[in-house]
């Protein structure tokens, strides 16, 4: 089993314990996802970064939830959803500043000849995303990419 299982499980007990239905019920819903993963199409046990991909999954899908409830008015909906990505961002590492994030995808363009350009985005993203390895999520760190692709050489 991996590390971030173990822990998982162990947190749950945790939160059982201390009656904290949030993080109970998010705990629970992660390992759910979890299972759901190791079971789909052929069985296997996910690695850790397996299991952060399914993280930054669910994170994304809270946000999304959340979004669409504060637009349509159900305010308490919205923030439920943004108490789970809380929970969740608690077993992400630590996620890079802008300043940090620039400097990753910077260092992935030096590092691809051909120098890329807009073309070679989804290159550019592939690398980036790995080198990231889970501390940015894929809306910023595309946003960072177009922003360095569509910088005038030079600067």
């Amino acid at each position: 089993m991996s590390d971030m299982k173990t822990t998982l499980r162990g947190d749950l007990k945790e939160a059982m314990k201390a009656k904290d239905k949030n993080r109970t019920g998010t705990i629970r819903m992660l390992l759910a996802a979890i299972q759901e993963e190791e079971t789909k199409g052929t069985k296997h046990e996910l690695t850790d970064e397996d299991v952060l991909k399914v993280i930054a999954r669910e994170i994304k899908k809270r946000r999304e939830s959340a979004e669409v409830y504060a637009t349509n008015g159900r305010q308490e909906l919205a923030d439920a959803e943004l108490a789970e990505v809380e929970v969740l961002q608690s077993y992400q590492p630590e996620q890079l500043d802008d300043a940090a994030l620039q400097d990753l995808v910077a260092k992935v363009i030096a590092g691809m000849d051909p120098a890329p350009t807009m073309k070679d985005m989804g290159q550019v993203m592939k690398a980036a995303t790995a080198e990231a390895a889970g501390r940015a999520d894929g809306k910023r760190l595309s946003g960072a990419v177009k922003a360095a692709l569509s910088a005038p050489a030079g600067d």
